[in-house]
């Protein structure tokens, strides 16, 4: 799941070390001569200027080591079956959709960042503060809008609209089973109809043409017309944000998200229980949530910051609002459901 487009200049990371302003609460201290390597893994999407990791590093004395590790699914997988002999310090990008499996699986120690009165707390989901929010998400519908103007046919808006013979053959969303965005929009769809009702729901989609891929990659560059791939589907599962990256030369936005589609996805970082170096990798979790970390996750990884008052690209106004009222579940309900909703999926639309 690879949302970064393109890269934008980060200019506080200069001023960070121009002009000595701190990353975060707690750092004001100088480093030290020795550096501290804290391992952070993350899944593949993960995207920070090199400038302000530099400046952490020579401000905090902590080196901050990437490992990345597939989706968030893949992420979440791998952090289980490997928590007796974790294989970071603090971990990234595990969601909404898989956090509470994590919980269960006791792989998180609670840690609560001086940082998380700034916003991330609207998001939390554990009592014991094991995981801190960094940033949102949502996953939604996205149209090719000069397609349906070419076709003389009126833009689709909601669910149902997706199920309407004039839009067949023309939606493609991504496996559940195998890509984070296409759990959200499942779970979108059982939000939207309930436990009982969305199973009629995907049979129509079925019969209406949906094409349903392994990953966000592939549907997105390769299937839908509105993005560089060119494909021959003017719907894709994506998100709230990635008509950003589709603005054409006056400035207008090429696509754009079917905002009454939309699913919540939280983006979490949390230390890995056992680590032994719990204080410095908390500072990491400090810095993610830090207003200068929080001031690139936009234009770097096309999400929103969780942090309060950090000032989205100018673009994003009136390309990639967010969404007023996104749907969601709660976290046990998911736990509890996840694996067998997938596999009913599989049922429905690979069977």
């Amino acid at each position: 799941m690879t949302r970064t487009v393109r890269a934008a200049a980060v200019l506080c990371a200069a001023g960070v070390l121009l002009a000595g302003c701190t990353l975060f609460s707690g750092s004001e201290e100088p480093a030290g001569d020795d550096v501290t390597t804290i391992k952070l893994v993350t899944h593949d999407s993960f995207a920070a200027p090199q400038e302000i990791l530099d400046a952490f590093q020579q401000q905090s004395g902590i080196r901050i080591e990437v490992l990345k590790e597939g989706d968030a699914g893949a992420l979440t997988n791998k952090l289980v079956l490997t928590k007796a002999s974790p294989i970071a310090d603090v971990a990234f990008g595990v969601d909404s959709t898989f956090a509470s499996r994590a919980l269960a699986e006791g792989v998180f120690e609670p840690y609560t960042s001086p940082e998380a009165d700034r916003g991330p707390q609207r998001y939390a989901i554990d009592p014991e503060h094991r995981l801190s929010a960094v940033d949102v998400g949502d996953v939604c519908v996205n149209i090719d809008t000069a397609y349906f103007a070419e076709k003389g046919l009126p833009e689709p808006k909601t669910f149902d609209d997706l199920a309407d013979p004039q839009y067949k053959d023309l939606l493609v969303v991504e496996n559940p089973a195998t890509s984070s965005p296409g759990l959200a929009f499942l779970l979108g769809t059982v939000a939207k109809y309930g436990p009982q009702g969305w199973s009629e729901y995907w049979g129509k989609l079925k019969t209406n043409g949906v094409k349903a891929v392994s990953s966000w990659e592939i549907a997105y560059s390769q299937e839908f017309s509105g993005s560089s791939g060119k494909g021959a589907r003017p719907l894709v599962v994506s998100y709230a944000s990635s008509p950003a990256a589709e603005l054409a030369e006056d400035g207008k936005p090429r696509t754009k998200a079917l905002l009454d589609t939309c699913f919540r996805q939280v983006e979490y970082a949390g230390l890995l229980a056992g680590g032994k170096q719990a204080d410095k990798a908390g500072r990491v979790v400090d810095f993610l949530l830090s207003q200068q970390f929080q001031s690139t996750v936009a234009e770097n990884m096309y999400v929103y910051p969780s942090r309060e008052g950090v000032e989205l690209p100018a673009s994003w106004v009136q390309a990639a609002p967010q969404p007023p009222k996104p749907a969601s579940l709660p976290g046990e309900e998911i736990q509890a459901n996840r694996e067998r909703w997938i596999e009913q999926w599989r049922g429905l639309i690979e069977g």
